[in-house]
Order: C-alpha cells, then structure tokens, then sequence
C-alpha cells in the first residue's frame, strides 16, 4: 500500500518551535490507492449480486450459487449500485492518478454509467421482459457451463455438489424469466414471432433429452478417477434425479408456456421499433455496443459506404481467379460449387488446426506476448448447432484449468464454405478473441475491471482487426481464402446496414435477408442466422465494425506520426496490455503514446 513518507506525517522541530511532537497519525492514502479500493469493492459486491460472471473468470468461491438477474428487485439494486459507484468515483481526483489509474477512472466511470442505464428505463423496460430468445438467452449458455467441458470445474465432490446446486438456482431462473415475459404480455413487450418460434423449438429439444445425450450428464460420464466410489454412486443418483425429475420437467414447463401461451401474444414485426419504448432502447444499444454518441442514421451511412469500398476488392478477387460472369454470378459460384464445401466435420477441424499451426509461427512478427492459456478446437455442441454462427469463442481460464475454445459449426455441412477458414481462425482463436481475452485476463498487474470486463466494441472490434493481420502473417496467399476475409469484412460492414434497418428503418426479415445474399457469398443458411440474430439481438452486430474503423485509424494515426520509429508489436502491446476499454479511452490513450514515444 503506497503511503505519505512519515516526515510528511510528523515534521520535526526546528528552532525549538516545539517542545514535543504530536502523536503519529495514519496518513490518508493516495488517489490511485483509492481508486482501486473502490474498484476492488465494486467488483466483489457486483459477484456477489451475480455470482456466476466469477465463474467465468475462474473464481469458484460463490460457484455453488446461481443468481438472479432478471426480476425487478435485482434490476433495481444493479441500478442502486452503478448510482453508488459512481458517487465515490466523483471523489477520486482524477488529474492525482497515473495514467494507467486514469485508464482505469475512465473505463470504470463509462461502464457504470452504461450499467447504471441499462438498469433503467427505456433499456429496462424491455429488455428482462424478453429474456429468452434463441441467441442470447442464459438457457443456451448453461448447458455448456454445466458439461464438464465449460468453464465451471468438476474436479471434486464440491464441484459437483456446486453443480447440482446451480441446476437448483437454473429452474428458478426459468420461472423468474417466464413471470417477466408474463409482464411483458401486459405491456406490449413481446419477442417476435420468428424468434419465439426458434426458442420454442429450443426448449422443445432440451426436453426430449434423456440422460444418455443430455449436456447436463456430462460430468458423470467423466468422473476424476480419483473421486471416492461412495461419492460417485452418491452424485449418479442425485445427478439423474436433478436432470430426470427437475430440470427436464422444467423444459417441458416453459416449451408449452411459449408455444400455448406466448406464441399467439408474439408481434409480426421483426424490430425494436414495434414495442413501447423501443426506439429509446435501440438508441442506448447503439452508445452501448459501439461506445460512441453516433446514431442510427450515421451508423446506417457508414455502413453503405464500407459496403461499397469492399465490393471493389472482392471484384479484383473475381478477376484475378478469371470468373467469367457478373459479381452476383460469382458469388453464387463461390455458394454453390461443391469444390468449395467441407469434405467432412473432421476436415473442419484438420484445417483450422492446420491454419493455427502457421499463424503461430507468424506471430513473433507482430506481437512481443502470446497467452499462456492454452487453445482448443472443437465443433459446435448439437444443441446450439442451428442456430449458432459458423464459428465463436469461449474463453477459458488457467485458475481452473480450462482452455479457451474455438468452437466450428458442422450443421447444415454443405452449406459450409471452405474459403472463409482463415478468417473465421484469425477472428475467433488467435491473434483474436483468444490473445485478446487471455492476455488481459493474465495479466495480475491490472484490476479486474480491466481483466475481466470489457465492452462489445472493443472486443469485436480488436477480432475484426485481427482478421486483417491475415496479410501481415502470411496468410490469404489463396485467393479464394483472400476473398473469404473481404466476405467477412463485408458481413461486418453489412450489419451496420441491415441491424439499423431493422430496427430504425423498418426493414422486414426478407428484405435484410435478400440485402446480405446480394451483397456477399454467404449461404442461405448463414443470411438467415445472421438476420435472426440481429432481431434477437438488437446492436450488438454494430460494434464489430466501429470498433475494427478506431483501431485501425488510430494505428494509421502512429505510423504517420512515428514514421521509422513505428513499431507494431509495441503499438498491439498498447492496445491490448489495458485491456477492453471504450473506443475514447482506447484513442486518449493511444494519443499519449504517440506524444511520449
């Protein structure tokens, strides 16, 4: 603890001014003690409301607890906090701070203020009313928390007693997240019919899941050897109990609340704009997702303009492989030609672990740090499959032992495009997602704010970025592969278009679907899990391509002011060392760089 040397304290006597010195006191702490004692407390008592984020994060002290998060008390009291917390940040001088500490002022300050508004009306009039959709609803991500495979440990009698008990804690989040749809229902607040329909479906197959297949089995399948054989015996019978006769039981509850009750309430129309306050909502979701002031119309213009500038190189593309045809003739080549799809799943998998293998011997050339948290290739889980995206990533942790994971999607096989592979590895797995998380989340040095949390520009947008470091590394030399990374990007720009038009314009489900089919590669399949995406959720798409624009101007911005004393592994250093930070905090900082180098 950094503390006022003692003769700041207690001054001796000079002259014979005193006869005897005053008794010590202790002295105050300075500002960037402060402030991490304020981020340390907000980040204990934020695990304590929402006790699963630790688990993420290797922290398995509340791992036998669930939570909440969905029923007003806990809305209201996530508000209360971020007020709290920003009412002790004011306090904290921010000019006494070094400049990691004002990093670190900045970021927290951003988002509590973006908690503090999500926790309020417009965001929370709608958003706990529809919490179960089938991209981001909770019911998607626990089945792997729970597997043995995810980032929750099983490797004691108290990791799977723990696991039992967040089963426990998972039905009663069901029927909170039921009761608020319920609400919903009252005030207009309702999903759209086409994704009421897909998580209906959702929850249709999670009941009809028998022990033998059911995610929920999976760490009895894989029991430590060295678990006492009374203990194992013990944790079969509670486990089939827990899944057979109260979790099952609890799917089949809410697959016919949805499909009697909620299905005919859903709205025909696909955008925020069709329920009350939604237009407010989208708004906040914008300032959320990107981290900027820019609205709907500005995002919507930058979008057809990044549209337009990719078209040109995936046309030099075309005429470089000498296709003999229009763009849109060639992208239906690209969809349809069988030379182009997947042999098989394991062909899949050989081939990103194959494109792993030479990014990182590329590597060293661009970046001075490598996670130690080890990487895993692995398909999608059935029950995700269909409408999941061609590929994402989980991260992992070196507390608990688990990898991150690049997860590759097998559904629909044919529909696969072999041409996109480079770019989905550099985006999901390294030097994306993975080095992105991992680096930060090791790094010890910085509070867990900066560890741990982060915002969706920052974080998609540093994954975009890496996509075009596929040149840098030596990859793309195929030119189909280099068309992939223009099909990716354009898919970027193109969700600046179509999520805007959605929930601004008024776009319908076709008319978004047809736009991304006429402006790139991608399969029916995908166009359609994109769209539906973009409905369920509503924003989060724009921040890929905001944030990928920031890194790469600001990158340009060093180059031209350092000229030879440019060094891109240090300026990938400094963007990656603090953290996911907003685009502003990210510029400010990157600006103080320059001036000091």
């Amino acid at each position: 603890m950094n503390r006022f040397p003692a003769a700041f304290v207690v001054f001796s006597c000079w002259l014979g001014a005193c006869a005897t010195a005053p008794p010590p006191t202790e002295p105050p702490l300075d500002q960037g003690t402060r402030l991490r004692a304020l981020l340390a407390a907000s980040d204990e008592a934020t695990l304590d409301r929402n006790p699963i984020f630790a688990l993420y994060r290797g922290d398995t002290r509340r791992a036998a607890q669930h939570g909440d998060y969905v029923s007003q008390a806990y809305v209201d009291g996530e508000r209360q906090a971020a007020e709290s917390d920003l009412a002790q940040l004011a306090q904290i001088p921010r000019a006494q701070l070094s400049p990691i500490d004002r990093v670190a002022y900045d970021t927290f300050r951003w988002s509590r203020n973006e908690w503090r508004e999500r926790h309020a009306p417009p965001a929370s009039s709608v958003w706990p009313l529809v919490t179960l959709d089938h991209m981001t609803g909770w019911h998607l991500f626990f089945p792997d928390l729970s597997s043995g495979t995810g980032v929750a440990p099983y490797r004691s009698v108290a990791d799977y007693d723990a696991g039992l008990s967040r089963i426990e804690g998972f039905i009663g989040w069901l029927g909170l997240a039921v009761e608020r749809m319920r609400e919903g229902q009252r005030s207009g607040v309702v999903l759209p019919r086409v994704v009421v329909e897909r998580v209906t479906a959702q929850f249709d197959r999670f009941a009809e899941q028998g022990i033998a297949d059911s995610p929920y089995f999976g760490p009895i399948r894989t029991f430590p050897a060295d678990l006492p054989a009374a203990d194992k015996e013990r944790l079969t019978r509670a486990y089939t109990a827990a899944v057979e006769g109260r979790l099952r039981p609890a799917f089949r509850r809410v697959q016919s609340f949805l499909a009697d009750e909620y299905l005919p309430a859903a709205r025909a129309t696909v955008g925020l704009s069709g329920v009350p306050g939604g237009a407010a909502y989208y708004d906040f979701l914008i300032r959320s997702n990107t981290t900027t002031t820019m609205s709907a119309e500005e995002v919507h213009r930058l979008g057809q303009a990044e549209v337009s500038r990719i078209t040109a190189g995936m046309t030099a593309v075309m005429l470089q492989v000498a296709f003999q045809g229009s763009l849109a003739q060639f992208f239906e080549h690209l969809r349809t030609d069988p030379r182009f799809a997947p042999a098989s799943a394991q062909a899949l998998a050989d081939g990103y672990t194959d494109i792993g293998r030479r990014v990182a011997s590329a590597l060293p050339r661009l970046f001075d740090a490598e996670p130690k948290t080890p990487l895993a290739i692995r398909p999608t889980p059935d029950y995700q499959a269909p409408t999941d995206a061609g590929a994402r990533y989980n991260s992992g942790s070196l507390d608990t032992g688990q990898p991150g994971v690049f997860f590759f999607n097998t559904y629909d096989l044919p529909s696969r495009r072999v041409w996109g592979m480079e770019t989905l590895y550099l985006h999901e797995a390294t030097p994306g997602h993975h080095m992105q998380s991992a680096l930060a989340a090791e790094n010890l040095a910085l509070p867990k704010l900066l560890r741990f949390d982060g915002n969706t520009a920052y974080n998609e947008g540093w994954a975009l970025y890496a996509e075009s470091l596929g040149f840098e590394l030596g990859l793309f030399q195929d030119p189909y592969q280099r068309f992939g990374h223009y099909d990716d990007e354009m898919l970027r720009a193109m969700r600046l278009v179509v999520d805007t038009g959605l929930h601004a314009y008024g776009w319908t489900r076709e008319r978004a679907i047809d736009y991304l089919l006429a402006h790139s590669a991608m399969s029916r399949t995908d166009a359609v899990a994109e769209v539906e995406r973009y409905i369920a959720n509503p924003g989060q798409a724009l921040a890929y391509k905001i944030g990928a624009l920031t890194i790469q101007r600001l990158r340009r911005q060093a180059e031209q002011a350092l000229g030879a004393r440019f060094d891109v592994r240090a300026f990938h250093r400094q963007v990656l060392e603090t953290g996911s930070v907003p685009m502003a905090v990210l510029e400010a900082k990157i600006v103080a760089w320059i001036a000091a180098r």
